[in-house]
C-alpha cells in the first residue's frame, strides 16, 4: 500500500536534476553531431559483490520506475540550466520536451544477483537512455545495498522479526529509502513515519530513555505510558537498574506486560536474566526486544538467547560496512546511425585495469540442479537455450515510455524470500566467501 492507495496527495517532484552535468553536456555534443538519436541499449550491472558477500539483492526498482516517470525538465529547472549556462539554448529546447518514450527490462525488486548480471536494461534513443543514468545508479545503489544487509540480518535472525530503526543515522530522505529496502529484505516494520506514511510499511515506536528521565521515578514513567499506550505496550527497562526496571514494569502493568526493551550491555546475558525474572514474576508472554548497534554478527550471536524481536539502526542504513554496490550504467549497443531499422551492433569498454564490461544486448537466467537448487547465473546473447527458457530474469517494466509492471511493495518482498530460499545453503553463512553460485556467459560476440 501507499499514499495513492490511501487516496492522499503524493507530491512528484521532478527526479530531472538527480543527474551530473556530464550527462547534459553528453546529450548536447551528441545533437550536435547528429549521434544522439542512435538507437542505444544501456545496461546496469556490477563486476563484483561487496567483499565477502555471497549474493546481492535487487533493491529500489519501485522507485527508478517512479523517478523515470517523474524524469520531467520544467520551466524552473530549464531557468537554471540556461542561468548557469550549463546546456545551449537548442539543448533547452530539446529537454523542455523530454518524456522517456523508450523501453525498460530488468530483474524484479527482491531477487537476488550476481557479478555480471544485468539487472536493467535501458532502451532508446541515446538520448534519452544516457540522461537516466544517474538517477538510476543512485537509487539503485543505495537501496540494493541496503536489501543485501537487510536480507543477511533476517537470515541470523532465523524468523525473528526485525524493526528497522535508522531513520536518525542517516539523511531523511535516504531514511525513507532505506526503510522501504529494508522491508523488502525481510524486516519486518520501521519506526520512520515518513515511510509508513509513502510505502505503507508497518510502523511501531513507544519511548525512549528522555521519557524515563522527564519523570520523578521510573515507576511513574511506567505508569504514564502503559496509561497512555496500554498494557501491552513496550517498557524500555535499562534507564537504571534492569532487575528493578523489570519488576517495576510488571507490577505496573501487570502480567500481561507486551514486551520489554534491552538498550545495552551484555545482551546476551540480560536477555537470559530478564527472561528467567519475567517468567518469575509470571509474564510469560512478555517478549523481549534488544537494540544496541546490531549488525548480522550480533544477531547471529544472540540465537541461543531469548529475544523476540532486534531492533537495529545504523548498521543497516550504512549497508552493514557496505553502502554501496559498485553498480555501473553501460552502453553495450548501439545502432550504427538514427535509422530506426539500422541493426545493434555490441560495444563495449576496453581497459586493463580492471574496468572491462562486455557488449552485446543480454538476457539472464538462472540454472537449478536437479534438486531445484540455483547452480549457475547464466548470461548471455543471442538465442536463449531451450532448457533456460522458462528461467529466464529480466521482466519488462516500461514498454513505449509506459510503466507495466507495477506491484505492491510486499510482493517484492515475498519474491525475496523465495529467491533466497532458491539459493544453496551457504549463501545464508555469515562468513566471508565467494558468490554462491558462479556467473556463466554464453554467445558473447567476438572481440567482447
Amino acid at each position: 500500500m501507499n499514499t495513492a492507495d490511501l487516496g492522499l496527495p503524493v507530491e512528484v517532484p521532478s527526479t530531472a536534476l538527480f543527474t551530473d552535468q556530464y550527462e547534459l553536456t553528453m546529450l548536447q555534443a551528441a545533437l550536435k553531431a547528429g549521434t544522439a538519436e542512435r538507437r542505444s541499449v544501456f545496461e546496469v550491472f556490477t563486476r563484483r559483490l561487496p567483499h565477502g558477500r555471497r549474493y546481492g539483492v535487487v533493491g529500489g526498482t519501485g522507485r527508478v520506475l517512479d523517478a523515470v516517470t517523474n524524469f520531467r525538465f520544467d520551466a524552473a529547472v530549464l531557468a537554471f540550466l540556461g542561468e548557469r549556462g550549463i546546456v545551449d539554448e537548442p539543448t533547452l529546447k530539446w529537454l523542455a520536451d523530454y518524456r522517456f518514450q523508450g523501453d525498460i527490462w530488468g530483474y524484479p525488486e527482491g531477487e537476488v544477483y550476481f557479478p555480471g548480471s544485468p539487472l536493467l536494461r535501458v532502451e532508446g534513443s541515446f538520448a534519452e537512455c544516457v540522461l537516466l543514468e544517474t538517477v538510476i545508479l543512485s537509487i539503485l545503489n543505495h537501496d540494493s545495498a541496503i536489501a543485501a544487509a537487510a536480507s543477511r540480518m533476517s537470515s541470523a535472525a532465523g524468523g525473528r522479526p526485525l524493526i528497522e530503526m535508522g531513520a536518525r543515522r542517516t539523511h531523511e530522505l535516504a531514511a525513507v529509502a532505506a526503510a522501504r529496502a529494508a522491508y523488502v529484505g525481510g524486516f519486518a516494520t520501521t519506526s520512520d513515519l515518513a515511510a509508513g506514511f509513502r510505502y505503507g510499511i508497518p510502523t511501531v515506536g513507544t519511548s525512549a530513555h528522555a521519557f524515563t528521565l522527564l519523570h520523578d521515578q521510573e515507576r511513574d514513567a511506567f505508569r504514564a505510558q502503559v496509561d497512555a499506550l496500554g498494557p501491552d505496550t513496550t517498557l524500555l527497562v535499562d534507564t537504571y537498574d534492569v532487575e528493578e526496571a523489570v519488576r517495576t514494569a510488571v507490577e505496573v502493568a501487570g502480567p500481561g506486560l507486551g514486551a520489554v526493551r534491552i538498550d545495552s550491555g551484555d545482551l546476551l546475558l540480560v536477555a537470559h536474566r530478564v527472561r528467567q525474572q519475567l517468567d518469575e514474576l509470571g509474564a510469560t508472554k512478555t517478549r523481549i526486544v534488544v537494540t544496541s548497534d546490531l549488525d548480522e554478527y550480533a544477531i547471529a550471536s544472540l540465537a541461543a538467547a531469548p529475544v523476540d524481536a532486534y531492533g537495529v539502526g545504523t548498521q543497516l542504513v550504512t549497508g552493514s560496512g557496505h553502502p554501496t554496490c559498485s553498480m555501473v550504467y553501460k552502453l553495450v549497443a548501439r545502432a550504427e546511425s538514427a535509422d530506426p531499422a539500422a541493426e545493434l551492433v555490441p560495444v563495449a569498454k576496453k581497459s586493463s585495469s580492471g574496468k572491462t564490461s562486455i557488449g552485446g544486448r543480454k538476457w539472464a537466467a538462472r540454472r537449478l540442479d536437479k534438486y531445484g537448487v540455483a547452480e549457475a547465473e547464466v548470461v548471455g546473447t543471442g538465442p536463449v537455450p531451450e532448457e533456460l527458457a522458462d528461467r529466464q530474469l529480466l521482466v519488462q517494466l516500461v514498454k513505449g515510455g509506459e510503466v507495466v509492471a507495477r506491484e505492491p511493495l510486499d510482493a517484492a518482498r515475498e519474491r525475496h524470500i523465495a529467491a533466497r530460499g532458491n539459493l544453496p545453503l551457504s549463501a545464508t553463512q555469515l562468513s566471508r566467501g565467494e558468490p554462491v553460485i558462479p556467473t556463466e556467459y554464453l554467445h558473447l560476440p567476438s572481440g567482447s
